[in-house]
């Protein structure tokens, strides 16, 4: 099997010499441009469009009965909607991390994971944007919360987190979607080129907008995709930090605090590494593309999860601090109903999900092994999204009036629509997946030996096993 090595100590990962550009061009075109589709890609396909038929079904009641067929109510005012909204906006940042941070401080190793990563972040703004539509039981007055011209004297209320909400991940899903598009389309002029059937060659040759692969074209791409990168790095940070000020500007105990924006921002970088590791994971092993997304990939990733969770398991600590340290009755309550309340299992579930499984990625033959660092990531994704379901619930349900306390139950109608958006997430990735390059063609390309005295040589073993670990 081939495997990717590392010239010197800190330089760029690049490809076996075995490989070639001719090679590598190869074996990623022909995924997209093969005859057959896969089998398991059919299969796949239709359990997630089944998902997404059962989120059409449970839209369609939603606009007939209205949000009472959810299980919201007084207090809880705030359920499924807003949590299932914040866990999809975090798992969005990932992707942008890749393609723009990783890009500006030059790591290379984000190569074979940026191009699917961008399109994850997409699809999961895509199924974030859905929730406060829905949530507002009228979608079709969600216009409202444009500055449109002032005929009807509806100006929104610009100090409402719920506006910014809308110009934040708006600005970041047009951002998110422009960088996608153009890192591709030296990639899609390529699978213009190759492709056999006239109708691929019209689909693509649209999409290559004319690319011809001249010194003029590289340097505009470069510049504009350099400029795409800076202005989405510091959109990473604001649009999440936006998202906490929903909860961070409110009064009631739980959500009044100032940790809120950096922790929510770690939070959403972890919960997208994690969704990154479950889909590379099984990409890599389906695909056959050990040569590409290497051990190493997943081990630069999992140490990034590590991290990210330590930050995580601070903001956690300080928050249980504060409320101590404050001496706010309010706030004490609060820590004390999520350890010993009607919540506790959920707020313990959550610690041992997003504190405890991570501290296994401390070992490196848990960092190495695929099997396992997907079991922690799915873990990790299931503990971000208890996060959600504490931070909401748990802060709403017993808040300053006694007899106004009452508990929050998701129906059969919350948990259709949580579940359906998943199938969405799934079948636009198997979409792209099948018909738009995963991986990088030409950034894949830049990493190959093609010529000189390197191309040449023998790779020794001890430096292939000393680099996969």
């Amino acid at each position: 099997m081939s495997r990717a090595v590392q010239p010197g100590r800190g330089g760029p990962p690049v490809i076996e010499p075995g490989h070639t550009y001719a090679t590598v061009t190869d074996k990623i075109s022909s995924i997209v441009l093969a005859r057959r589709t896969p089998l398991f890609w059919v299969l796949g396909f239709f359990a997630s469009f089944t998902l997404t038929m059962v989120l059409l079904g449970a839209i369609s009641y939603l606009l007939a009965k209205g949000i009472g067929i959810w299980g919201v109510n007084q207090p809880v005012g705030w359920g499924f909607a807003i949590i299932n909204f914040v866990w999809w906006i975090g798992i969005g940042h990932a992707g942008t991390l890749i393609s723009a941070i990783l890009l500006l401080l030059r790591q290379e190793w984000r190569t074979s994971i940026n191009r699917f990563a961008e399109a994850m972040t997409l699809f999961a703004v895509a199924c974030a944007g859905l929730f406060p539509l829905l949530h507002m039981g009228r979608p079709w007055l969600a216009y409202w919360l444009l500055p449109y011209p002032n005929t009807m004297a509806l100006w929104p209320q610009w100090r409402s987190p719920l506006v910014w909400d809308v110009f934040a991940v708006s600005t970041y899903a047009s951002v998110s979607l422009l960088f996608w598009f153009v890192g591709m389309i030296p990639d899609l002029a390529t699978l213009r080129d190759r492709a056999r059937r006239k109708g691929f060659q019209i689909f693509y040759g649209m999409l290559a907008m004319g690319w011809r692969g001249s010194a003029l074209h590289w340097y505009r791409y470069e510049t504009a995709y350099l400029l795409l990168a800076g202005l989405a790095t510091p959109l990473v940070i604001s649009v999440h930090t936006v998202v906490s000020f929903d909860f961070t500007i409110g009064i009631i105990p739980g959500w009044h605090s100032t940790i809120f924006p950096p922790y929510f921002v770690a939070g959403a970088i972890y919960a997208g590494f994690a969704m990154v590791l479950l889909l590379a994971i099984p990409l890599r092993a389906v695909y056959g593309l050990q040569d590409f997304i290497t051990m190493r990939h997943l081990e630069n990733m999992a140490k990034i999860l590590l991290a990210t969770g330590l930050i995580v398991g601070y903001g956690y600590v300080i928050e249980a601090f504060m409320s101590w340290y404050s001496a706010n009755p309010y706030e004490g309550y609060m820590i004390g109903n999520r350890m010993r309340g009607p919540y506790a299992p959920v707020y313990w579930s959550l610690m041992l999900c997003n504190i405890v499984a991570p501290q296994f990625l401390w070992f490196k033959r848990v960092r190495t092994s695929p099997p396992v660092l997907f079991g922690i990531a799915v873990v990790v994704s299931i503990g971000m999204w208890l996060e959600r379901f504490v931070i909401v619930v748990t802060s709403l349900h017993r808040d300053f009036l006694p007899s106004s306390w009452g508990m929050y139950f998701p129906t059969i109608w919350d948990w259709a629509t949580f579940v359906g958006t998943i199938g969405l997430f799934l079948a636009l990735m198997f979409l792209f997946i099948r018909f738009l390059p995963m991986i990088s063609i030409f950034e894949m390309r830049t990493l190959v030996p093609e010529a000189g005295p390197l191309a040449m040589q023998p790779i020794p073993e001890h430096s292939v096993a000393g680099e996969e670990g």
